[in-house]
């Protein structure tokens, strides 16, 4: 039988919003009267009945979460991704019961330790050291369960030079490394973070999903883990919750979620970009170099650029194309100068066909920016020409297909056991 650990059922918050009248519309003297008269008396109204004060002239009520259900069971590594706006961080302060729903209810059997922001339950006038006993009690624990893993906390933190110095004086990055110190080490069933570990540096960060991980799988912890990197959502969670204008949109194994959340934020970039806002290139378009309609592993790959430079005379020519992940990183670049290859006396309409010969990209999304250059430099880059999926085939011969957590780029190989 699963060990359920949170539970929510029909989980809704509903927020009410002020909007102020528009600075340039043109009021009379009586109107603006009338209107402050009318914004106290709602004002004296709510304070009466007990209602938020909200500043505004019209009310607006605001869905942030609506029909929110789900399970997840102890030792379970859970993402929580969307865009901004989706609900997330309203959804893990009510996980952590800094606010209450507006509907529906969570059930959560064990205690819980939440970084939701930077310096959540520090007090800036207190040191390093103070703040450690503070907090540590905060989360439920008591004087000898943080004496006992102190050192352990002011080790991982890194700021033993300034344990005794107020909080208040600490960056924002030291601020992070204490918190997290200190939610992370101390006996609590479930860890909550959201996505204030982009605050630290990079090595700091990948030492918190190193701990993380170590929570998750060898300590058997809950984490719920709410990110914008997509690289640690894959490498810490084994499932992934996508959230969408407050609502669950999926809810299963991460890689097909994140997929399908990541083709999702770049439907955009598939329309030719004739539509955007570049000067001189009016179309990019590929095709696959076996004359399939889908691009796989094995094939090579058609760029075909069409470029009207309309106002000017272009001598030395280059172009460039550089193909992304869909998470960010750079895979390759192709420049045609480096080839040798650059034109002169170039004015008007023409095509540039470009062949990259298999590239062996593994499963996945891609982007691609293309630049136009003369000798002083780029004169026209569009950042998001177009998107395209490269699609599995059995690229090693063994009946079995590739994907995208063996890299970005796949390579046959000799392997030869001597003794």
């Amino acid at each position: 039988m699963p060990d359920i650990v949170i539970k929510a059922e029909n989980l809704g918050k509903r927020y009410t919003i002020g909007h102020q009248r528009g600075r340039g519309e043109q009021t009379t003297f009586r109107e603006v009267l009338i209107q402050n008269a009318g914004n106290l008396w709602n004002r004296s109204r709510d304070l009466f009945t007990g209602k938020p004060v909200i500043a505004g002239d019209t009310l607006e009520e605001v869905w942030a979460l609506k029909d929110v259900n789900f399970e997840i069971e102890r030792g379970e590594a859970v993402g929580i991704i969307g865009r901004n706006g989706a609900g997330k961080s309203t959804l893990l302060k009510i996980l952590s019961r800094i606010t209450e729903p507006t509907e529906g209810r969570v059930t959560i059997r064990g205690r819980v330790a939440s970084l939701l922001e930077v310096g959540t339950g520090f007090h800036s006038e207190l040191t390093g050291r103070e703040n450690i006993y503070l907090n540590g009690t905060i989360l439920g624990m008591t004087r000898n369960e943080i004496k006992k893993k102190f050192d352990d906390i002011v080790s991982f933190s890194g700021i033993e030079k300034y344990l005794d110095t107020p909080v208040k004086r600490y960056s924002s990055g030291m601020y992070v490394r204490l918190a997290f110190a200190v939610a992370a080490h101390l006996e609590s069933e479930i860890l909550i973070v959201d996505e204030v570990l982009a605050v630290g540096d990079a090595e700091f960060q990948k030492k918190c999903l190193g701990k993380m991980q170590e929570v998750a799988t060898g300590q058997g912890r809950t984490v719920l883990f709410v990110s914008h990197d997509m690289a640690a959502i894959r490498n810490l969670c084994g499932r992934v919750i996508l959230l969408l204008d407050g609502f669950i949109s999926s809810d299963g194994d991460t890689d097909p979620v994140v997929d399908s959340y990541l083709r999702k934020i770049t439907e955009k970039n598939l329309e030719p970009v004739e539509k955007r806002l570049s000067k001189y290139i009016t179309s990019v378009s590929l095709s696959s170099g076996s004359g399939r309609e889908y691009l796989s592993t094995e094939d090579s790959i058609i760029f075909t650029i069409e470029v009207d430079v309309f106002d000017k005379f272009i001598d030395h020519l280059r172009i460039g194309i550089g193909i992304n992940h869909i998470a960010g990183a750079r895979i390759l670049t192709i420049l045609s100068n480096n080839e040798g290859k650059s034109w002169h006396g170039i004015s008007g309409k023409f095509e540039m066909h470009v062949t990259i010969d298999s590239p062996h990209l593994a499963p996945g999304t891609y982007r691609v920016k293309v630049a136009l250059g003369d000798a002083l430099g780029d004169f026209d880059t569009v950042e998001d020409a177009l998107s395209f999926q490269v699609e599995p085939t059995d690229f090693f011969g063994t009946g079995k297909l590739p994907n995208s957590q063996q890299g970005v780029i796949l390579a046959r190989s000799t392997w030869v056991l001597k003794n």
